[in-house]
């Protein structure tokens, strides 16, 4: 199975990305009416001299369209100025037309008059007309590397509801298409994305209207924006890495277009093993371009909107308010370093046969189901790719909506209530043709047709179900204890994990089988089955008959928690060890290999003190980028270090 690593550029120029969000700390969204073009030359030498070349910049929609039919000549001349400013430091920048939203507060243009953004035919001509005059100047500029329709639109466009179930998703892929018709029509060539966040049903589970398979062929990249409030630091730190997964769509380059801390909800020290965590977990996850947001603080704008009312929007900065480097920039820095000595633009994630698996649920909007549904596949999902790189595997994300892989030797279905009868179908001939099939029993959390929607379960595991219609069998115990009774890849006989036990009235729930032809490989503390193997053809359907990855993912500060043995235990049976892995799942190993054949291999700390780990190697030997010999790795705090795997 291919994992996307696509880059912009061409095969032998591929362009990388590295950049902030960038608003003057002379006026923040007003910098235009403000300008200051010695402030912005040393905003932007800062940047520069910490390995970023590249800014997303903002064309604030009132000051540059004043009128529908009219484009403000001093605004034009001070992007002129911008402009030349990023070419004489040798830097770039990615305009953003429709700004519109920016950090709490929407901004309108006087003359839109409560029109509709995407349906009404005069307005969104004007834009038409704004784009393509905008790109007609400034496409031929060298120091404009790439074009953003808006920035956030989903809450320009509805703030309440953000676009969920109220934007209609073709009214805003004909606007894209309008809008980028018109960018290609100035005769602009650079790459070009929509700038809505990537919040689509797909990545979410709820439709904004902004569904990103349909935009996909309009635009060049993929560009997320991750912003998530956890209650588990792994997950905190896997939570950008996951919607980069989930972006492996088209083939199209996945830039994290916008992340960051405001330095109000963390110390200093926090926000560097934030910015740490999110660029390498992305850059293992398949992004190929970095934005955080943003380039300074505002405290001198205390007084005016947005931070009047959204303060901490005032601290977002990679640079204080006197525009000194917090510790987010030196991490940058740091980071750009370790680009250019591996040599990113030409390393790409190697293939695996190990296959996470997204119910088509998430996005498609089936008959007579429910919403709950579709953000149960995601917290599931992503609560499975934690222990997956917990176990050190090179996990690939499978969309059931795209066809499942056929050339993996493991698949994991995790606590899915819902998938469809051909994919059933596709995976039980996978493990009748030699993979490994794994799946956690899941009935849902609310009480519409409660239950697995999994045709013939007796006959696919090898059990027969002792359910009864309409009702549950609650799980008693406050922590499930799964004792081994076989031998299973790693997990000795009589070995016991404990897992976390959560859930509500309808999905605090087991699966009461008798085995019928599966052999019982544990079970739990009242002796019933827990996890089952039937084996069929060359390979074999796993089943485990709690929601493990369901009550991981309701469960705060749980992470790690034992799932990831039994997904190590999984690899093995199928045969897919991991080339170097090691046994502490608080450090995550992540390899990318380099197009004349070095392999180089990440070891990420997820524990909050310095530890040790000690690789296991199935082949080769471990090497400093400096070609000195590695027995354990030793990492500070959330550290990261990273090595070549020598023949």
């Amino acid at each position: 199975m291919q994992r996307n690593s696509a880059k912009l550029g061409t095969v032998g120029q591929p362009l990388v990305w590295v950049g902030a969000n960038f608003w003057s700390r002379t006026g923040g969204p007003l910098m235009w009416r403000d300008y200051d073009g010695a402030v912005i030359d040393g905003e932007l030498r800062v940047l520069r001299d910490h390995g970023i070349t590249v800014t997303r910049s903002f064309l604030y929609w009132p000051d540059f369209q004043p009128t529908p039919d009219t484009l403000d000549p001093r605004m034009l001349e001070r992007f002129d100025d911008f402009l030349e400013r990023h070419r004489a430091l040798g830097m770039h920048t990615i305009p953003t037309f429709i700004v519109g939203h920016m950090s709490g507060q929407n901004w309108d243009p006087a003359w839109r008059e409560g029109r509709d953004i995407f349906s009404d035919a005069w307005f969104v001509d004007r834009q038409a007309w704004y784009v393509r005059s905008v790109a007609e100047r400034w496409k031929d500029h060298e120091s404009v590397t790439g074009w953003l329709l808006t920035n956030e639109i989903p809450i320009y466009a509805d703030w309440r509801g953000r676009g969920i179930g109220t934007l209609d998703h073709r009214a805003v892929t004909a606007w894209a298409q309008t809008l980028v018709g018109a960018l290609r029509e100035a005769g602009a060539h650079q790459p070009v994305s929509v700038g809505d966040g990537s919040w689509g049903v797909e990545t979410t589970g709820a439709d904004n209207g902004f569904r990103v398979r349909e935009l996909e062929p309009l635009v060049d990249f993929h560009g997320p924006h991750v912003y998530r409030m956890e209650d588990d630091p792994v997950r905190q730190n896997l939570g950008a890495a996951f919607t980069c997964e989930l972006l492996d769509l088209g083939g199209k380059p996945v830039v994290m277009e916008e992340f960051g801390v405001t330095s109000d909800y963390t110390s200093e020290e926090n926000a560097a093993h934030y910015y740490r965590q999110t660029l390498h977990n992305t850059l293992l996850a398949g992004a190929t371009g970095w934005i955080p947001w943003n380039n300074t603080d505002y405290d001198a704008l205390y007084d005016q909107e947005p931070y009047s009312h959204h303060p901490f929007e005032m601290h977002f900065g990679l640079t204080d308010d006197r525009g000194e480097p917090k510790a987010q920039l030196r991490e940058v820095r740091e980071f750009t370093d370790l680009l250019r000595r591996t040599d990113f633009a030409r390393l790409s994630r190697p293939d695996t046969s190990v296959a996470l698996v997204v119910s088509s649920f998430l996005e498609r909007m089936y008959p007579f189901t429910q919403p709950e549904d579709a953000s149960s596949v995601l917290a599931h999902t992503r609560q499975a790719y934690v222990a997956a790189r917990e176990a050190d595997l090179p996990v690939g994300v499978a969309r059931e909506a795209d066809g499942l892989p056929e050339d993996c030797a493991l698949y994991l279905l995790p606590s899915a209530k819902q998938l469809t009868a051909p994919a059933w179908r596709r995976l039980v001939r996978r493990a009748e043709e030699g993979a490994t099939v794994y799946a956690s029993y899941f009935v849902g959390g609310h009480g519409t047709q409660r239950g697995p929607w999994w045709p013939k379960l007796d006959e696919t595991f090898g059990v027969v179900k002792q359910l009864r219609y309409g009702l549950t069998d609650p799980i008693e115990d406050d922590r499930l204890r799964m004792t081994f009774r076989l031998d299973f890849g790693g997990v000795g006989a009589g070995e016991t994990l404990e897992f976390p036990v959560a859930g509500n009235a309808h999905s605090r729930t087991f699966l009461p089988v008798a085995a019928d032809g599966a052999e019982v490989v544990a079970t739990d503390a009242h002796g019933r089955p827990a996890l089952l193997r039937r084996r069929t053809g060359k390979g074999q359907l796993v089943l485990c008959t709690y929601p493990l990855e369901h009550m991981a993912a309701l469960t705060p500060a749980v992470n790690p928690e034992p799932t990831w043995r039994l997904y190590a235990a999984l690899a093995e049976e199928a045969g897919v060890r991991p080339h170097v892995r090691v046994e502490d799942p608080r450090v995550l190993v992540g390899t990318m290999r380099h197009e004349d054949g070095r392999e180089l291999v990440w070891f990420l700390s997820q524990h909050p003190e310095p530890l040790s780990a000690e690789p296991v190697l199935d082949r080769g030997r471990l090497a400093d980028l400096d070609g000195a010999g590695i027995g354990a790795v030793d990492l500070p705090a959330y550290g990261v270090r990273v090595a070549e795997l020598l023949p």
